[in-house]
């Protein structure tokens, strides 16, 4: 049996624990699950953040985006990686997630290409059209911001310092963050962009 004892503010909530591949013969709390992920994250963390930016590890193609899902959770979930078939509170519908992700990857690589944007902007954008899309099951905000700082990292800038308590009420950035994507859903990127400025 397994137990949660404290939900996040805004973030997907865990009600439903089918898939999780943690040994299944011992009560877990909230936290400890999200130690598990933390841990499983900072794999992919130190794949990507760590090394040299000409390495380019990441070719933010179609498939290596659900890939990078995968390599976030997929210690700890079944569904790590693949695209959910439920509606959630937020996010596009289930069925127009495939197209709308590879519609993402297009984007990206024709704004790479034609440096349409600046590099915070692309990372920006990045990070903003994968929340509103919305893939996954859960775990969509965190890989959002691992894309954004990805590229960063591919494009010669460091990461930005996200603090991974963002969505605790407790944490004064967090009003400020949901803010800034809302203001993109306008179309102002302007305070998003400044917040992918604020690298370690």
């Amino acid at each position: 049996m397994i137990h949660y004892t404290k939900p996040i503010d805004d973030a997907t909530p865990l009600d439903d624990i089918s898939g999780l591949k943690l040994i299944n013969d011992k009560v877990y709390s909230l936290e400890e699950i999200y130690v598990a992920e933390a841990n499983n994250i900072a794999l992919a963390t130190l794949k990507y953040l760590s090394a040299p930016p000409s390495k380019k590890l990441a070719p933010f193609s179609y498939e290596w985006l659900s890939t990078l899902h995968k390599e976030m959770f997929g210690d700890v979930w079944e569904w790590a990686g693949k695209f959910r078939q439920v509606e959630l509170s937020i996010g596009i519908k289930a069925y127009q997630v495939s197209i709308a992700l590879k519609e993402l990857a297009d984007d990206i690589t024709y704004w790479d290409t034609n440096k349409t944007f600046d590099i915070y902007e692309i990372a920006t954008r990045i990070h903003h059209r994968a929340v509103q899309i919305h893939p996954f099951k859960n775990g969509n905000g965190r890989w959002s911001r691992m894309l954004a700082n990805i590229y960063l990292r591919q494009h010669g800038s460091m990461p930005v310092k996200w603090q991974e308590e963002l969505l605790s009420k407790e944490n004064p950035q967090r009003d400020k963050y949901i803010k800034a994507l809302k203001s993109a859903d306008d179309g102002d990127y302007s305070s998003l962009i400044a917040m992918h400025k604020i690298t370690y």
